[in-house]
């Protein structure tokens, strides 16, 4: 089982540099305060496509060899790793097709065509794997969102940046779809100090990291019912699942209603518009806030902010007791 190694992430980040923003760091006054313990935001919402996913896709599709690059590549994704592959594919002038289940939010489907991809709607996501399989034995070339050393390797230069941005850290909160971003990052942070304790993350049904830890082995979950959709892999891969037994704390698996309330609180308070798949680290630290102490320093990766208005006002009426028209 070939996990990325810290060597495969410095070199995915001198790769990719061109192509990528460095995102910012901020310690956030309010959570602080609020926490009794020094919180920071790491900002990658602001990262190309609005969300981590890009560095991952990038440094995968510069390892293609010129016949690689003229098959085409595909991928199968609920949202931001369509618009990464799409938009990578678009830079680097490859042809890209995208399979995405017909229940994806309008503003994923929108962006992704806006780069330029073919986009192909499924069933489901599972049946958008399974489709992405044939067309990877017609010759395609299968950018998988989470299970490859490479892509990994390319989440994993969010976890460099960190450590160079907060030397001080001492915990991380991380979101867990596949378990690429988690791998890739907590690889780079446990290699070269591996003291920072790392916090998993996960909304309930999109839980597919806390049931194989459970179970002791991959679990398929048989639909995602989450509204975090970019959580909504059917299951982790083993390498994240071995990733997570070697590195992580835990995993804190939140509600639906928690990840929106915190949506809210970093809307209004830090004036950043997150998605529940990054607000749900703030949920977590809100659950597990007494393990942590005014000589802390604890960071949360917002991870993307790719949500449609029309959502954001869904999940007030829902979730916050708010008129459907009204935003909190």
């Amino acid at each position: 089982m070939d996990l990325p190694t810290l060597e495969d992430i410095q070199q995915a980040r001198a790769r990719i540099a061109p192509f990528v923003h460095r995102t910012p760091v901020q310690r956030n006054q309010g959570l602080s305060d609020r926490f009794g313990t020094n919180v920071y935001l790491k900002l990658e919402l602001f990262q190309k496509t609005g969300a981590f996913k890009v560095r991952g896709a990038f440094n995968r599709m510069l390892l293609l060899s010129e016949a690689e690059r003229a098959r085409g590549v595909v991928a199968t994704s609920g949202g931001n790793h369509a618009q990464a592959v799409a938009y990578a594919a678009r830079m680097l002038g490859i042809r890209a097709r995208i399979l995405m289940p017909s229940n994806t939010p309008h503003n994923y489907l929108e962006a992704t065509r806006s780069y330029g991809a073919e986009v192909e709607l499924t069933p489901t996501i599972a049946d958008a794997f399974a489709r992405a399989e044939q067309y990877r034995a017609e010759g395609w070339v299968y950018v998988h969102p989470f299970d490859d050393r490479w892509v990994m390797a390319g989440q994993g230069t969010l976890g460099l940046e960190l450590l160079e941005e907060v030397p001080q850290m001492t915990d991380v909160f991380i979101s867990i779809g596949g378990g690429g971003l988690m791998t890739g990052v907590a690889t780079a942070i446990k290699t070269l100090r591996p003291q920072v304790r790392i916090w998993g993350v996960e909304t309930e049904g999109a839980d597919s990291m806390a049931q194989a830890l459970r179970a002791g082995h991959v679990v398929e979950l048989p639909a995602i019912t989450s509204i975090a959709k970019t959580l909504g892999a059917p299951a982790v891969s083993e390498r994240a699942l071995e990733a997570a037994r070697r590195y992580l704390e835990s995993v804190t698996v939140v509600r639906d209603a928690e990840a929106v309330e915190a949506m809210r609180w970093l809307l209004e308070r830090a004036k950043v518009l997150t998605e529940p798949a990054a607000s749900c680290t703030l949920a977590a630290l809100e659950r597990l806030r007494d393990r942590f102490g005014p000589g802390d320093h604890v960071v949360l990766i917002l991870c993307g902010g790719n949500v449609a208005l029309d959502d954001l006002c869904r999940y007030a009426h829902r979730f916050l007791s708010l008129p459907a028209n009204a935003v909190a």
